[in-house]
């Protein structure tokens, strides 16, 4: 027979979110927009404490939105981490600008401060920076919001793996001028397939709202003066959202449990270590990462190798953006010495996709799944 089916992150439904569904179809709410999308747009921001959203129907609608609506536009430059998934960066060049694509730091994994300011030096006008909560560890968000601040250039927070995580007591997504959330199946909370832009200013959401119903101006017949996009989350959906919103916190405690027990496990491997957490915030733990010490003969493939043949689901850290075919000659900026360019020694983006890998992370995983992954790995180091 063969090994039970262990993912690396899928949905966990508990039953609300067919009682909201149910009340879509009983009031036949199942075209886009209708009570659910209000009533999720206002419990997400009561969740995360930001006064408005616009619930969408991908977190990239939310990042191309943001872009669009800070005025992003044909030769512009914006700066993203190298070290995240393509659809953070994607929308930069839906609108025709050029990204620019910044190194990670080792105590977080998330952009560089110091990297930050080197691309300032070299492109002092951009028009946003997008800063990347990675696996749902908060980045060094006063020092990056500092550097924004001090030339002036907005702030897109991709929150799209950190919802529920906070720094110093307060959400992700709610610190720069427009933060992204993303409700994809594999997130921490899902609505099968869905995103949320929010912000403190209303004139952003309103805009959000408007142009993600594809721009119809306020008249009776069908009038457009500007381009828009079919990007509502529909009313269905939004069910499941609100749903799964009501077990939110139960979520992330159970990430954190997994990834507690990955530590512990793990403690007595010098080769191994985990996805650093910042110190000053609360992360969510959306996945659990293994970083194996580059001096170790274990590399990434094999572990996933034996978790495969166990039919375990894992895989590879993003791939950097700035190694990617599609985004060929962009720049990459870093701090660390020797490696702009991609010349020399790795940076540390490409150091961290080249040791590690994403583990089990699914919050359904019983503790005998937890002790055959564990019993697996350490197999692999010989434990």
């Amino acid at each position: 027979m063969a090994d039970k089916k262990i993912y690396l992150s899928s949905p966990t439904m508990h039953g609300e979110e067919q009682e909201f569904i149910k009340e879509a179809f009983d009031t036949n709410w199942v075209a886009p927009l209708g009570p659910n999308v209000n009533a999720f747009e206002k419990e997400m921001a009561e969740y995360v404490g930001i006064p408005f959203a616009c619930a969408l129907s991908a977190g990239t609608a939310a990042i191309h939105l943001a872009l669009r609506i800070l005025g992003v536009g044909q030769g512009d430059v914006v700066f993203a981490p190298t070290l995240t998934f393509s659809a953070t960066c994607n929308p930069i060049v839906y609108e025709k600008a050029t990204p620019v694509f910044i190194d990670s730091e080792r105590d977080t994994w998330n952009m560089d401060p110091e990297a930050l300011r080197r691309a300032f030096e070299k492109y002092p006008a951009p028009k946003a920076v997008i800063v990347v909560h990675l696996y749902g560890t908060p980045a060094k968000l006063d020092e990056i919001m500092a550097i924004c601040q001090e030339h002036g250039v907005p702030l897109v927070e991709d929150a799209a793996e950190s919802l529920g995580s906070t720094y110093k007591g307060k959400h992700t997504g709610t610190f720069g001028r427009v933060g992204i959330f993303s409700f994809n199946g594999n997130k921490i909370i899902t609505t099968s397939g869905g995103g949320m832009l929010v912000s403190g200013e209303e004139g952003i959401t309103r805009q959000a709202t408007f142009l993600a119903t594809q721009a119809r101006d306020p008249a009776r017949h069908y009038q457009h003066s500007q381009i828009g996009y079919n990007y509502r989350m529909s009313n269905v959906t939004a069910g499941i959202g609100r749903g799964q919103l009501l077990h939110m916190e139960e979520h992330k405690a159970r990430k954190k449990e997994i990834y507690a027990q990955y530590r512990e496990a793990f403690g007595d491997i010098p080769e191994i270590s985990l996805n650093p957490l910042n110190p000053q915030g609360d992360a969510n733990c959306w996945l659990t990462v293994m970083l194996i010490d580059g001096k170790c003969p274990v590399t990434p493939g094999q572990v996933m190798d034996a978790l495969e043949g166990h039919n375990m689901e894992s895989r590879p850290v993003w791939k950097p953006m700035h190694l990617q075919p599609v985004f060929a000659g962009e720049d990459f900026i870093t701090a660390q010495a020797g490696s702009q360019d991609g010349r020399g020694m790795p940076s540390v983006a490409e150091d961290i996709f080249n040791r590690g890998l994403c583990l089990p992370s699914d919050i359904k995983n019983t503790p005998e799944d937890m002790g055959q992954i564990i019993g697996i790995i350490r197999k692999c180091f010989g434990k």
